[in-house]
């Protein structure tokens, strides 16, 4: 009965301009892709999954929109965030393997200060444009508050210490604050989905029908994830060659350049949740992803690379530990009274900027 719902469902889709582009443009980026040059330059390439990643964000956005009409705002969130995520982590575990730590950690500290400030700061900016002030729980704020300091806290120990201690030892170090980081996160989402869920939950607010049945949605949510991790892994490809064209260094390309390319369609979610007034799915997708790749997929990585014999550990630059302390302060000082509006994201906005240009000229 179920599978027949989403046969009717999926086949009842109109053929309106989105779903045609969205189709074409996701088949012509793959085909830029496998052909390449001299067909498709690299410029042209970048162009065209530049394109399609727009198309993959709004399908992503509508299939967590449906999903968190079913589950709530928090849990619609939180898988957004888990499976934009999941495809990230899996392209870092390969970049870890051929021992290129300092693009992953760059990456990772793109991502977490990507989805701090400009993609909490847009969310927050152009939902207060449409709404003058947007609520979420305030409990929760405090929490993320926490957490936030939490994350900061086991980047910014091992960087102090770093200088006192051999490469070995730094290894373990670092493995033992992975394991306790990674501890620490599945105990949070077992006290707020299980033992706290109520009083961590939004207010329910009508939003009307969903798109979707609640099977068709996750289908979708899958279906719209799987899409990002193919777009953006042919989008990050373009990038080495087109930011030598302007000569970018590693560093900045890999904290900012891939970091919104490469979740561009995931950030793009939280935006249109937080048009739509859903601001605690926003918050949930750019201050919960931040959270995961900190305290989960960053510590996760730590112990994949034991296991390949080449270990990585915990010790982030001078630059990138200040970056991350810096979103986190701002994050937390904006976030954590429940109370958002455009001014707050443009704050947000001016940091992650400031941030930029710093990057830039290192």
């Amino acid at each position: 009965m179920v599978r027949y719902t989403i046969s009717q469902e999926v086949f009842a889709l109109k053929l309106n301009g989105f779903t045609i582009g969205l189709a074409a443009s996701f088949i012509l980026s793959a085909v830029a892709h496998y052909v390449g040059s001299p067909v498709f330059s690299t410029t042209l390439q970048f162009v065209i999954s530049c394109v399609a990643i727009v198309f993959v964000a709004g399908f992503l956005g509508k299939a967590t929109e449906s999903v968190a009409h079913y589950a709530g705002e928090r849990l619609g969130g939180f898988l957004n965030a888990t499976f934009g995520n999941a495809a990230e982590l899996i392209i870092a575990i390969f970049l870890v393997k051929d021992g290129l730590f300092t693009i992953v950690k760059a990456s990772l500290t793109g991502a977490i200060i990507g989805n701090l400030l400009l993609v909490l700061g847009l969310s927050l900016f152009l939902g207060g444009l449409k709404y003058k002030e947007q609520k979420f729980n305030q409990n929760l704020a405090s929490y993320n508050a926490s957490l936030m300091l939490l994350g900061c806290i086991a980047l910014f120990v091992p960087a102090i210490f770093a200088g006192s201690l051999t490469t070995g030892e730094k290894g373990n170090f670092s493995m033992v604050v992975s394991i306790l980081l990674i501890a620490a996160y599945l105990l949070w989402l077992y006290f707020s989905m299980v033992t706290h869920k109520n009083e961590l939950a939004d207010e329910v607010i009508e939003h009307g029908e969903a798109a979707w049945s609640k099977s068709t949605s996750v289908l979708f949510l899958v279906l719209a994830t799987a899409m990002v991790a193919f777009e953006s892994e042919w989008l990050v490809s373009t990038v080495e060659s087109f930011s030598h064209q302007f000569g970018l260094s590693e560093l900045f390309m890999g904290a900012f350049l891939i970091a919104i390319i490469g979740n561009a369609a995931e950030h793009s979610a939280a935006i249109l949740m937080a048009r739509k007034n859903r601001i605690g799915a926003a918050v949930e997708i750019a201050v919960g992803s931040s959270l995961q790749i900190s305290l989960f997929v960053a510590p996760v990585l730590v112990l994949v690379s034991f296991l390949f014999g080449n270990p990585m550990n915990l010790v982030f630059s001078t630059f990138e530990v200040a970056a991350i302390g810096v979103a986190v302060v701002i994050a937390k000082s904006i976030s954590q009274d429940g109370r958002t509006n455009w001014y707050e994201g443009l704050l947000l906005l001016v940091v992650y900027v400031i941030l930029g240009v710093a990057f830039y000229l290192v």
